[in-house]
């Protein structure tokens, strides 16, 4: 049986800042029943991350206790008053990350991640495995690494903003969980003839809502997912053979007409496809 842990490790802080994301502290507590944290306003200064890996806890969000679980994470904003607690009965194993950053916060909000403080990250266990390589580096090195420290920082936020959808109903997550699922065979047949409805079955959920939900698992339309896929596969294919035709690889990569397969290249990447093959190949 594993013994409880409770881990804080905490670094001084870097003045002046010159990192986009610093960690100021990092952790885990696991099978720790009786772990509880109230804070009122103004008491901490650092953005708070916690990723829950097993068991269960509740978080007080919008005046009530929401049940977080294995997938779930909670993102307070600095200063933020904060209140959560392990399950007693099913003790949460839980990752933790407080940091700052040079205008962190204006990226943060832009992005939309004032909207809640409950996520869904679909049980992601890249998000862990980044926590975890922070822990060690600190455990290890502590600041002899103060670079590293950020880039690995960075990983755990970036892992978190890829997967982040504000926690929902059940329903909500299970269609998103099912959602992300259909990414990779979606990419793969991205240059495909491409069919909402299709789609929309295979998820067993009306082409609205898989719209609707699609976005909130993504930040994306369907149909600018599919066109990232194939804008990739076309930069690849330009420089794999520069001696291609454009209009094959339009053809190649699901686009019948040259000209709005040249539209759409230009618009995403901001100069027509025959100058980035010159300016790249």
């Amino acid at each position: 049986m594993e013994e409880p842990v409770k881990l804080h490790l905490t670094l001084p802080l870097m003045e002046p800042n010159t990192y986009l994301v610093f960690p100021e502290s990092v952790g885990r507590y696991n099978d720790m029943p009786d772990h509880r944290t109230e804070r009122e306003a103004d008491a901490l200064p650092y953005f708070n991350l916690h990723y829950v890996a097993a068991g269960e806890g509740y978080v007080e969000d919008e005046g009530g206790w929401r049940l977080v679980q294995p997938g779930d994470a909670f993102f307070y904003f600095p200063n933020r008053p904060q209140k959560y607690r392990s399950s007693e009965d099913n003790p949460w194993d839980v990752y933790w990350m407080h940091f700052y950053g040079h205008r962190v916060s204006e990226y943060l909000t832009e992005l939309g991640f004032r909207r809640s403080v409950v996520w869904s990250t679909n049980r992601n266990e890249l998000l862990k495995e980044q926590m975890e390589k922070l822990i060690r580096e600190i455990h290890s090195r502590k600041l002899l690494r103060p670079p590293v420290l950020s880039i690995l920082a960075y990983g755990v936020l970036t892992e978190f903003m890829a997967q982040a959808v504000p926690h929902d109903s059940t329903r909500n997550q299970d269609t998103i969980r099912a959602m992300t699922e259909l990414l990779p065979a979606m990419q793969d047949t991205a240059c495909e003839p491409f069919s909402l409805e299709f789609w929309a079955n295979k998820a067993g959920i009306s082409t609205y809502y898989f719209c609707k939900m699609f976005r909130k698992a993504t930040q994306l339309s369907p149909m600018d997912f599919i066109t990232l896929c194939r804008i990739r596969h076309a930069k690849q294919m330009l420089l794999d053979d520069p001696n291609q035709p454009i209009y094959h690889v339009a053809q190649e990569c699901g686009y019948e007409s040259v000209s709005y397969f040249i539209k759409r290249f230009k618009e995403k990447e901001g100069v027509t496809p025959t100058v980035y093959r010159q300016l790249h190949a």
